[in-house]
């Protein structure tokens, strides 16, 4: 996990490797459970006992969250500017781009979200997890398919 800012040296927004600044706001552990709200169409269950871990990440432009993996899905939140997401094991290196406001799907198996622009971003992950895990690895940069 990245602690504070880190800046290295800047080629303009995008090409950054100043890194996007976490805070933890919370960490609690769910019983097995199974949940179906059908009014939304809407499905979810646990096994056995998990971790939801949620907390902030603020993104100074240019600024990534660098390569890194969740043993579970993330639900991420764009609540101010807007942030790229890259898919580590996607052989195109298609962006995704996600507006305040709107939500990124991640699946855990790799991914860096990146603030393009000009402007500070921030987001709000729900990380699922093992229960008293870690929630997050780093991955090697630059990904397999993307050049950054």
């Amino acid at each position: 996990m990245r602690i504070g800012l880190r800046r290295i040296h800047s080629h303009g927004v995008g090409q950054s490797t100043e890194w996007s600044h976490p805070t933890l706001i919370g960490r609690g552990t769910f019983d097995d459970f199974k949940l179906h709200a059908g009014n939304l169409d809407f499905k979810v269950e646990a096994k056995s006992q998990i971790d939801l871990v949620v907390r902030t990440n603020d993104y100074l432009p240019g600024a990534s969250s660098g390569w890194h993996t969740h043993p579970g899905p993330v639900f991420i939140t764009v609540t101010q500017g807007e942030l790229t997401f890259y898919e580590v094991d996607d052989p195109t290196c298609s962006p995704t781009v996600v507006t305040a406001g709107h939500g990124y799907v991640d699946s855990g198996h790799g991914h860096i979200g990146r603030n393009l622009t000009g402007n500070s971003a921030r987001d709000v992950a729900v990380v699922v997890a093992p229960v008293g895990a870690p929630f997050r690895s780093e991955l090697p940069a630059p990904g397999p398919y993307c050049s950054f």
